[in-house]
């Protein structure tokens, strides 16, 4: 009987808000609104809640300015919380990474309402989530690592909920199961919104059958994170074929999860190229293996098959013979690198530009292909306009000092060194600098000089503390270049930071490759949080192997959260730890 009448109730409100639709005009009433009250009846009507097609923090809002305080905005991210878990039901875990993990959507919230105060933020919103369902998929995919600029392009007018696209949100568990983090999922939908389609077993399948090549777990979630393609239909066979080789060397693919980065973009057929081309010029086995410890850029940064045309313009626009092309390889193998590929034709245009002699140009690649590797060059227009000196003058200046090339046309011009001699001050970190690889006058120098702080002597007196700790040589040499800032500390730190990793907690120094910046921490934090986590390790209370950048890395906030509470008397213990090392 309720129902019936609540049900004529909705009928009769709803033809008078078609009525008043159509006569808006007459009562000066806006017509959006009325429409807004007309959907809203609508949504009631079939028992849930329907967005308008407009986006919906696109909508109106309020502008606070620099009025929002952080209170108020973990005043907001509770409200959010609330009406995901309590409200939507959504898990504590997904609902409390999504209010905590979407900041520009808490923003817009917060512009709705018109309290400001903290004690009424909660309630207002509360109130305002009540009667104004949100799109839950803006501040999930905000949470999943999408800027708030690209979500709208992958909402869709009948998808409101996330329950309304259940394997979806099913195939999001499962990586967030396996353990690839939350906010790197984002990239995977841009990139691959195929693997999030699959049927139920399917992308566990996928992610085991990677397994299966005899990866690591830890290797599969970083190559799946930053190459998603690899998920998409069958097992991809030119990557397969490059774990092969890899294995084949001796060197394994968790050597190669090791360089893997957000920031590239990886094409296995290429590396394929890049490694079979080695193989040709005579980096075999043992000697290849070398090779791309040395420089393993050349499986994660390669030019594949640019190299073939580079090496076709040297035999036959240079006369240069297979051999002599072979040898070049095998004494610059950095040359392989797109980047270095890109630079040589950028000095070979410029030589060919100025009408220099093709016995000079081979002359120059073969005397100064390091150089060239490391510099990039402006064109010859530049040049001309930057010295005021015409073609000839210039053809005849480098003929008579090659290297005056660099000083003439290097791109950073601001920074540039005079290539006849280095600032004194500088003579031992340049020193240092050419061991660990840099090309002397190079861009790279340059730019390393600024980075590095310390006399060439302490840097090397750094440098050798992870050596003496068992790090390969070449493996910190590349550690170094990646993450200079480690060598900015005193010896005796960095002495203390390795035994308190190795010795104390009891993990391997290779550890440091995967979190360089836990040497950035300081020895208080440090020692802390190890003996937080020993003491929770102690009680089976935390998983055995947290990574350093889990321990150390995170804030107070949630190292109390996601570590200490894990056991019943850690908060307390943790007071004991904090208060001894204050008063020691």
């Amino acid at each position: 009987m309720v129902a019936m009448m609540f049900s004529r109730f909705l009928k009769k409100i709803e033809r008078i808000a078609q009525f008043d639709i159509c006569n808006a005009h007459k009562n000066q009433v806006s017509r959006s609104k009325l429409y807004n009250v007309y959907s809203t009846v609508r949504c009631y009507q079939n028992g849930r809640f329907v967005c308008s097609s407009r986006h919906w923090s696109q909508s109106p809002t309020r502008v606070f300015g620099n009025r929002v305080s952080k209170a108020m905005k973990n005043e907001a991210q509770k409200a959010l919380f609330d009406y995901l878990h309590y409200t939507r039901t959504l898990s504590f875990i997904d609902a409390e990474h999504i209010s905590k993990n979407s900041p520009s959507f808490v923003l817009v919230l917060l512009s709705k309402i018109d309290d400001t105060r903290k004690e009424d933020i909660s309630r207002s919103l509360a109130k305002f989530l009540r009667y104004n369902p949100i799109n839950e998929f803006e501040p999930f995919f905000e949470s999943l690592g999408l800027r708030p600029s690209e979500i709208s392009c992958f909402l869709r007018r009948d998808l409101v909920l996330l329950s309304d696209d259940g394997v979806m949100f099913e195939n999001f568990h499962v990586l967030c199961h396996y353990g690839i983090p939350r906010g790197k999922i984002g990239r995977m939908y841009k990139e691959a919104r195929e693997i999030f389609g699959y049927e139920d077993g399917v992308l566990a399948s996928k992610l085991e059958a990677y397994e299966s090549l005899v990866l690591s777990k830890t290797t599969v979630i970083k190559l799946v994170t930053y190459c998603p393609l690899l998920l998409v239909g069958g097992i991809d066979g030119e990557f397969v074929s490059v774990v092969n080789k890899l294995k084949r060397l001796n060197i394994g693919c968790d050597w190669l999860a090791r360089y893997l980065s957000e920031r590239k973009t990886y094409n296995w057929r290429r590396i394929l190229e890049t490694m079979e081309l080695l193989d040709k010029v005579g980096f075999k086995e043992e000697k290849l293996s070398s090779l791309l410890k040395a420089y393993p850029d050349l499986v994660g940064e390669t030019a594949g098959n640019k190299a073939y045309m580079m090496f076709e313009k040297f035999h036959k626009v240079l006369g240069l013979e297979m051999n002599e092309i072979d040898k070049l390889v095998i004494d610059n193998p950095e040359m392989l690198l797109e980047k270095s590929v890109k630079r040589i034709l950028e000095a070979l245009k410029f030589l060919r530009r100025i009408k220099m002699e093709k016995q000079f140009i081979v002359s120059f690649l073969l005397c100064h292909m390091k150089l060239i590797c490391s510099s990039s060059l402006i064109g010859t227009r530049a040049v001309w306009n930057r010295s005021k000196i015409g073609r000839d003058e210039l053809c005849q200046i480098i003929k008579g000092e090659p290297l005056k090339l660099f000083s003439l046309a290097c791109k950073l011009n601001n920074s540039r060194i005079e290539l006849d001699s280095l600032d004194s001050r500088n003579a031992e970190k340049t020193a240092f600098l050419l061991k660990l690889g840099y090309v002397e006058n190079s861009d790279e120098m340059v730019r390393a000089l600024k980075k590095f702080q310390g006399r060439g002597d302490e840097l090397q007196e750094r440098f050798d503390c992870f050596v003496k700790a068992g790090l390969d040589y070449n493996v910190v040499t590349q550690l170094v270049k990646r993450a200079p800032h480690i060598l900015n500390r005193p010896k005796d730190i960095i002495e203390k930071k390795i035994n308190m990793l190795t010795d104390y907690l009891g993990y391997p120094i290779e550890s440091l490759i995967e979190s360089p910046t836990y040497l950035c921490y300081s020895l208080e934090r440090i020692h802390q949080r190890f003996s937080m986590y020993i003491w929770l390790r102690k009680r089976d209370a935390v998983i055995p192997r947290l990574t350093l950048g889990t321990i150390v890395g995170i804030s107070n906030t949630l190292f109390v959260s996601y570590v200490v509470r894990t056991h019943p008397q850690g908060p307390a213990n943790w007071e004991n730890i904090k208060k001894a090392s204050y008063l020691k």
